[in-house]
């Protein structure tokens, strides 16, 4: 399954845009008075971009999963209408 983007959202799709890693890692912030840590900043934002590579992976290949199970469902409802004897009742 394709992802196509366009300024930031998916492309067509109706569903919000994914928080990219990328876009995780370079965000940047106004300075503060009392800001927090840059190091800490960068450091926490290093763990979050590095778990949406992990979901960003996982959903692709559940979405993989998905669709090859698809396929095999179809797959055997053929087979199986090709093989099925009609009913001599009434139904």
């Amino acid at each position: 399954m394709a992802q196509v983007y366009r300024g930031g959202q998916l492309y067509g799709t109706g569903q919000p845009a994914r928080l990219t890693p990328h876009e995780v890692r370079t965000r940047t912030f106004d300075a503060r008075r009392r800001g927090a840590d840059p190091d800490q900043v960068r450091e926490f934002q290093a763990q979050v971009a590095d778990e949406l590579t992990d979901l960003h992976r996982q959903v692709r290949l559940l979405s993989e999963e998905n669709d090859r199970l698809k396929r095999a469902l179809r797959d055997w409802q053929t087979m199986h209408a090709r093989e099925c004897q009609p009913n001599e009742g009434h139904w």
